[in-house]
């Protein structure tokens, strides 16, 4: 980066909050932080962003929630990561907090009942759409097909999905030890010190944890589950929604099904990442408290994987074993979410249409239309025909 062109932090901040407003599309994202991160502004050179993407890519995560943090952190240490993670995550979280509270008034009305119907089948396409992406990208061998086929009949019988990536990650330093990985590390900018922040952010989180488990024991266990949550999934926001469906819907109850389905459609229809879905879990169990201790739980690994992983990240990025484990994990989550988009399916009504809406949206979104696009025109079909 040119030291002439380093942002300040409001730049940065300002900059991030109109891409949090405007982002939308899962993995899009990181194509409109690229330009302006790199093209617009120049503060990150190429080299420098595709080493980001690689990163986000391997850890588990927001990927463009944590894309926005690299890019800070690269421009002003730890500040500027702090600045462009708050501003590209805050317009979707006071988004996903009014459609929250908006939700809970009129869901029962028989326009938002019509409405959310709609919405049913269009998330079962999202989900489907997502896994088919996924398995595109990661399932190259039999041995890959395998590991999702086994993930998927594991989430099927119940078991807990943080247990089958961990038996996934296991399976990978497994199956994939003849398997030859040829990542170098990357020539990179001087890494940024970050191991004082790293320690002091985790301090402060694990004393605002302690404090909540004193005093509201309740957001305690949904906050710690979010963490896991956020932990575990490799790959991106997508990742993150068969585990949130198995803790609070079919393990705790704390949400019912058709409930998490309908935070899934306002979670496409809000600019940011599918993540934010945990923001209206929160808000249906514990009002607005329970809205912003879930967000800043769930994103908060995104952010301390990231300022703790870049100063290393030549060393293990080019280590046979964590790129096998990766690899293992991200299998997986096909599977997981080919299991997830069945469990969803079963919450919707099966007539014609609501199968012609799934079909519909599924290819759609194969033929790359925009989500929020096929989310909004899905939502007005909704209304003429159910309402």
């Amino acid at each position: 980066m040119d030291p002439s062109r380093s942002p300040s932090l409001n730049q940065l901040f300002a900059s991030f909050l109109r891409l949090g407003i405007t982002s939308f599309g899962g993995p899009a994202m990181t194509a409109y932080i690229r330009r302006v991160a790199v093209e617009d502004k120049g503060w990150l050179d190429d080299n420098t962003f595709n080493q980001g993407v690689a990163l986000c890519q391997a850890v588990p995560g927001a990927t463009a929630m944590q894309m926005a943090t690299y890019v800070g952190l690269r421009a002003r240490g730890v500040p500027g990561a702090a600045v462009t993670y708050i501003g590209f995550g805050l317009p979707a979280f006071l988004i996903m907090m009014l459609l929250s509270d908006i939700y809970i008034r009129i869901h029962t009305l028989p326009l938002a009942v019509a409405l959310f119907s709609g919405f049913s089948a269009i998330v079962v396409a999202i989900i489907a759409n997502a896994a088919v992406t996924f398995g595109r990208s990661y399932l190259k061998l039999r041995r890959d097909m395998a590991i999702a086929a086994l993930a998927a009949a594991m989430y099927a019988l119940n078991i807990n999905p943080l247990l089958v990536v961990i038996l996934a990650i296991l399976a990978g330093l497994v199956v994939y030890s003849d398997r030859p990985f040829a990542f170098r590390p990357i020539p990179s900018a001087k890494a940024p010190r970050t191991i004082k922040p790293f320690i002091l952010i985790s301090a402060a989180a694990a004393l605002g944890f302690a404090i909540l488990f004193f005093i509201r024991r309740d957001l305690f266990y949904m906050g710690t589950l979010m963490l896991g949550i956020d932990l575990f999934a490799f790959g991106g926001g997508f990742a993150s929604i068969p585990l949130m469906l198995h803790e609070f819907v079919e393990v705790r109850s704390w949400i019912d099904g058709p409930t998490f389905m309908n935070g899934m459609a306002l979670g496409q229809i809000t600019p940011g990442p599918i993540v934010i879905t945990a923001t209206f879990v929160g808000y249906m169990m514990y009002g607005p408290v329970g809205g912003l201790v879930a967000t800043l739980s769930v994103f908060l690994p995104s952010f301390l994987i990231v300022i703790g992983a870049v100063p290393y990240y030549d060393r293990f990025s080019c280590s046979p074993m964590f790129s096998r484990a990766v690899n293992g994990a991200l299998c997986s989550f096909v599977g997981l979410l080919a299991s997830a988009a069945y469990h969803f399916a079963l919450n919707v009504p099966c007539d014609a249409f609501h199968l012609a809406t799934a079909g519909a949206v599924f290819i759609a979104l194969i033929n790359k239309v925009e989500i929020q696009w096929v989310v909004l025109l899905g939502a007005i079909i909704s209304l003429i025909l159910l309402w």
